[in-house]
């Protein structure tokens, strides 16, 4: 297959006839959507296991590097004793020692759901590349958790102003991901 330029071609070259763009982007893009979909799973099962083990809220984080997971991690604020013990945080935390850097530019997280104001800093101060996430914080805030979490953020423009592809997930991850709340509620008195 001949190299073409996606950007200036209306088709693909192919063995036996020609491919549109428009089915070879297709293609791509259920790749990228199967790939967010394992990783943010992965987010959503952390995010369970920290609110079975008692460890904290049901949030979790999974840095990527290079499609592979370099730590997937869960809250861990009530086992820390440590406000700022978020899974957002904690996967940052742990993947920089892991990597034994303190910026993770060539990275991206999958978090179970929209981050608070702090995690969102902790991305953003660590460059992180790339976030997707699941649930949106109004899926938290419908089972008492405050509503800071989504109007700190979104007042300021503080998303667009970051130079970090976000992006919410796409279909059935999402759903997922909401879930959680629902599911865990009855285990934390929320205030």
């Amino acid at each position: 297959m001949e190299e073409a330029n996606v950007y200036s071609l209306s088709v693909v070259e192919a063995k036996g006839g020609t491919i549109s763009v428009a089915s070879a982007l297709a293609g791509n893009q259920e790749a990228v959507q199967d790939r967010e979909h394992k990783f943010l799973t992965m987010a959503v099962q952390e995010a369970y296991k920290g609110a079975e083990c008692g460890h904290g809220r049901p949030f979790g984080a999974v840095v990527v590097h290079n499609d592979e997971i370099v730590v997937s991690c869960h809250n861990m604020v009530l086992a820390r004793t440590d406000p700022t013990a978020h899974a957002e945080v904690t996967a940052i935390r742990e993947a920089c020692k892991k990597l034994n850097k303190i910026e993770l530019s060539d990275c991206e997280m999958y978090a179970s759901c929209e981050p608070c104001p702090m995690c969102f800093g902790a991305i953003y101060l660590s460059k992180i590349k790339r976030l997707v996430y699941g649930a949106k914080a109004e899926a938290a805030i419908a089972i008492g958790y405050n509503a800071f979490i989504a109007d700190a953020l979104r007042g300021t423009g503080f998303y667009q102003k970051s130079h970090l592809e976000i992006k919410r997930a796409d279909g059935n991850a999402s759903h997922i991901a909401e879930q959680v709340f629902e599911k865990s509620k009855a285990k934390f008195h929320i205030h």
